[in-house]
């Protein structure tokens, strides 16, 4: 299977592969080359395009090239089924939203999983299932870029516990949502969610 790593700066998306895209695509093609990933994110204010294609015969050397030139924060969080098959969302600052947080000084990925799965939404999570992808987005702290790379697992708990909201963290809303809804979900999300949404 050909390898392929999504990293979204805001709604833009730099795309590392080894697969051409489809033309009918809307993209830039960069020069593997000559590519720096500090030269890129600051040119991608003046840049009107959103997607943006890395085309290389080593995808996962130019990934790792990318990700040593950043701070790396590590998150994790859950896709949480319920015994009704319905599945966990949140709405964080207007958006919909899947569970997840950093991780705390020596806190394994599944521990924090879980943890800010139950913080966020206020249940206990019954069953931590497999790990499903792991995400990367890029946004700035202290005027400087750095990568979020979230950890996601399957969740499994109950439906009738009481759904709390954690506002202090921006999340107004807590619901199940059937996955014939998800339509409601993917026109009001983030693109890193909906990488999460499309392997399930």
């Amino acid at each position: 299977m050909a390898q392929k790593y999504n990293i979204y700066i805001n709604q833009k998306a730099l795309i590392i592969t080894s697969i051409k895209p489809d033309d009918s695509l809307d993209y830039q093609m960069l020069d593997v080359q000559s590519f720096e990933f500090e030269k890129f994110y600051k040119s991608l204010s003046k840049n009107p395009q959103s997607v943006f294609y890395l085309l290389t015969e080593h995808p996962k050397a130019v990934f790792k090239e990318v990700k040593s030139s950043l701070r790396i924060i590590e998150a994790a969080g859950g896709l949480v089924e319920s015994n009704e098959g319905k599945y966990l969302f949140i709405k964080r600052n207007g958006r919909w939203d899947l569970p997840k947080g950093k991780l705390e000084e020596d806190e394994s990925k599944r521990d924090a999983a879980v943890r800010e799965v139950e913080e966020e939404c206020g249940i206990v999570v019954k069953k931590l299932g497999k790990k499903l992808i792991k995400t990367y987005h890029v946004y700035e702290i202290k005027g400087k870029p750095v990568l979020k790379v979230s950890h996601w697992y399957t969740m499994l708990t109950k439906s009738n516990q009481k759904l709390i909201p954690q506002l202090e963290e921006g999340i107004t809303e807590v619901k199940w949502i059937a996955k014939k809804d998800w339509n409601l979900v993917r026109a009001n999300t983030y693109p890193s969610i909906l990488d999460v949404l499309d392997i399930v």
